[in-house]
């Protein structure tokens, strides 16, 4: 039987160390040793161990405008949403890793994607948390065609390449990686150093033969993905479904992607038969008033390369504290608190000792600046219980020194308004379309200051 030699490594300095101590001798951190690598080792090694030359691809050097590309560098998943968040569809070669809460639709999403793709046969679904019934329960629930469909239960990532090196699938999926393990380690499944190892081994295995691998991730309690955050810098795109937990709607946002943009998003509703796509999710943010009501106005955000429509609503009150809240579902709350305080020095509107509460309808997180002045204009509103015409759509960044910047993409920003039958935009004066009063039937106001857009939103 081979000898195995295990060590510890210092996650904090490096130091290593053949039995796990709970402190560092080098540099006295606690509970900073993980095991490293348990390796067979000694001249009585017979194991084989997998060589790691050719991580990523083709050895040796060569001109960058000699290396040959693919004339189907990417191809398409079927799923449109998923398509775009993943750029334009999967890469060759190409590691996705998806995380989300536990029943948020990830699995579910994936099947739906292999029963797509199963049609040349090529398509292997790895489960490490199902019984492959269980596997083909879900799939007949969700009325799935999945012939072609290869399932492999299975945790040990040597068996898991083994068997993809046999079968030679186009794409497959690891659900999940956190039941994954190596033979090489002693350390239990889900351990820090099984998950990036097991994981380095998939990506080795998706760089040298081109097939394109999913890996499932657990989250942690406050939303991150589970494991060593080595792990995102691993792969090749990273997704995260995100959902309030009320609504059977789901987000899919793209937070890193090495093949096209960085914080696109999709929309899916889920039903009885699964994940449906929302190609229009514009009309399912916006819920239209009869008539108009203090405290909401509609904005136009960006997410990746779409434009996107939201409801944002405020409440505020007077509050019976000495120290009244400041509480924002979907926005920063820290900027909610800035940009009250520039509301104050430059609007001459006093919210000291008012409660404000400030929500974006749906569970979508915004994270641009073109919120800003969307958000200070619902504010006012509540406050002088004054509603915000409803036709009226408002984006724009807030400066500290009152002025109103300009967002990118502001044409495509007002089109998108067009289209859902606004007409009138509150905007910032630099992205006025110029020498034009109007685009597609939207009257433009352009402002330049935040009394300005007071101004021309409480008219009359």
């Amino acid at each position: 039987m081979a000898r195995v030699r295990t060590l510890f490594s210092c996650i904090e300095c490096g130091a290593e160390s053949p039995k796990w101590v709970g402190q560092c001798p080098d540099c006295a951190a606690w509970n900073t040793l993980e095991e490293k690598s348990g390796l067979p080792g000694g001249p009585r090694s017979s194991a084989p161990v997998r060589s790691r030359a050719q991580y990523a691809g083709d050895a040796g050097v060569q001109e960058l405008n000699t290396v040959g590309l693919a004339d189907e560098a990417r191809f398409l998943t079927g799923i449109g949403e998923l398509d775009r968040v993943l750029g334009g569809g999967l890469v060759q070669g190409g590691v996705v890793l998806l995380g989300g809460d536990p029943g948020i639709g990830k699995s579910t999403l994936l099947l739906q994607t292999m029963a797509e793709l199963a049609a040349d046969g090529r398509a292997l679904y790895v489960t490490g948390e199902e019984s492959m019934r269980q596997v083909a329960l879900r799939a007949s629930r969700l009325g799935l065609s999945v012939q072609g469909l290869k399932v492999l239960a299975e945790t040990c990532v040597e068996s898991v390449v083994e068997q993809a090196l046999a079968h030679k699938p186009r794409v497959m999926v690891i659900d999940s990686i956190q039941t994954i393990f190596t033979e090489h380690m002693q350390s239990a499944p889900g351990a820090v150093a099984q998950v990036r190892e097991s994981a380095a081994q998939l990506v080795r295995l998706a760089k040298q033969t081109g097939t394109a691998i999913f890996l499932v991730g657990h989250v942690t309690k406050d939303g991150q993905l589970a494991g060593p955050r080595v792990l995102e810098h691993m792969v090749d795109t990273v997704l995260y479904f995100e959902s309030d937990g009320s609504s059977r709607f789901r987000l899919l946002r793209a937070v890193k992607n090495r093949f096209g943009a960085a914080n696109e998003l999709g929309v899916f509703a889920m039903d009885e038969s699964g994940l449906r796509e929302v190609r229009n999710p514009s009309a399912i943010f916006l819920s239209r008033h009869a008539e108009a009501v203090p405290g909401s106005v509609i904005m136009v955000t960006r997410e990746g390369s779409r434009p996107l429509l939201l409801e944002l609503q405020s409440l505020v009150s007077e509050s019976p504290l000495s120290n009244p809240r400041r509480v924002a579902v979907g926005l920063e709350q820290n900027r909610v608190a800035m940009l009250l305080a520039v509301l104050h020095r430059h609007g001459g509107v006093f919210t000291a000792d008012q409660d404000v509460f400030i929500n974006v309808v749906g569970g979508v997180r915004v994270g641009e600046t073109a919120s800003d002045l969307p958000m200070l204009l619902a504010a006012l509103s509540s406050l002088r219980d004054r509603p915000i015409p409803a036709d009226c759509v408002v984006f724009g960044e807030v400066g500290l020194a009152g002025e109103i910047r300009p967002v990118p993409n502001g044409e495509e920003r007002l089109r998108e308004a067009a289209k859902h039958g606004f007409q009138r935009a509150v905007i910032p004066h630099k992205n006025a379309v110029k020498g034009r009063r109007e685009i597609d039937g939207l009257r433009l106001v352009p402002v330049k200051r935040l009394t300005d857009a007071i101004e021309a939103v409480f008219e009359n």
